[in-house]
């Protein structure tokens, strides 16, 4: 009902032409993966290994937050259990809240990543193609922190 309630306080204020779009903003779609694809993503690395990270040392309520975002996350099938012999590090960011904003160091990953080569095409090319696709992506900011 609460989720009824928002969607037409939103279509109040969307435009009508977009109002086809409102489910990409939707709280419900959000808490699971999209079904999986023919196409996996993969990172090509400069060396042969990734990098290791070091191990910040963490807070009880840094802990607390962590496997509580680990949980979360691990049963929502965003993540799952790892054997790889590296990672990334994690730290916290305090928020104006006095809560907890989870972070994963990947500067040393991203320094090793092999870069895209490929430049972006003009933008009537770019049209073109967008004028045909079927599958579109969005990016997920409500999860997202940015260092700027």
């Amino acid at each position: 009902e609460e989720e009824t309630e928002k969607i037409e306080t939103v279509l109040k204020v969307v435009p009508p032409a977009y109002n086809q779009y409102l489910d990409v903003f939707s709280k419900v779609k959000a808490e699971k993966l999209p079904p999986h694809r023919a196409c996996d993503h993969h990172i090509e690395l400069e060396g042969l290994l990734p990098p290791v990270g070091v191990i910040y040392s963490l807070s009880n309520q840094e802990s607390e937050t962590l496997w509580a975002y680990i949980s979360e996350n691990v049963e929502k099938g965003f993540i799952s259990p790892s054997s790889s012999s590296t990672g990334a590090p994690v730290l916290f960011v305090k928020k104006k809240d006095g809560g907890l904003h989870f972070c994963v160091d990947y500067r040393k990953l991203n320094a090793v990543t092999r870069k895209n080569r490929y430049p972006v095409p003009p933008m009537n090319q770019l049209l073109t193609i967008f004028n045909s696709a079927t599958i579109f992506s969005k990016i997920d900011l409500s999860g997202a922190y940015n260092l700027l």
